[in-house]
């Protein structure tokens, strides 16, 4: 099984799966008629614990690299999403003070033109 760790494939792991049954370890049928024969069946226990142990061990190592793998994207993941989130926030409060800006601005507008019209019709009422 392969495993990519990067959008271009460039980086993986390949996990190879093998059969370990009697056969597969090279073990031949067991002989408890001689003692020969029970020493080389004691050997080939030995032996095939020590391709087992070898065998979880290379399983152990390829799952501790795709795990610390899979913990890095899953961190990179949440960094970017709060990254997004606080940039659309920034973005909200940065728009709501435009428009409390533009709103202070056209009620000064309105608030002036109403003094500059009462300040014409003062000047109109001293001709009367």
């Amino acid at each position: 099984m392969r495993t990519q760790f990067n959008e271009d494939n460039s980086s993986s792991i390949t996990v190879t799966g093998m059969v370990r049954d009697s056969a597969g370890l090279g073990m031949l049928p067991p002989d408890f008629s001689t003692s020969g024969g029970i020493q080389l069946n004691l050997d080939q226990i030995t032996a095939a614990l020590d391709t087992l142990r070898s065998d979880g061990r290379s399983y152990g190592n390829a799952l501790a690299v795709i795990t610390t793998r899979q913990d890095f994207t899953m961190n990179l993941i949440n960094t970017l999403k709060d990254g997004s989130t606080q940039l659309i926030i920034a973005d909200k409060n940065e728009e709501g003070a435009n428009l409390l800006a533009l709103q202070t601005s056209q009620q000064l507008g309105i608030q002036a033109l109403a003094l500059a019209s009462q300040a014409n019709q003062s000047v109109l009422r001293l001709f009367q």
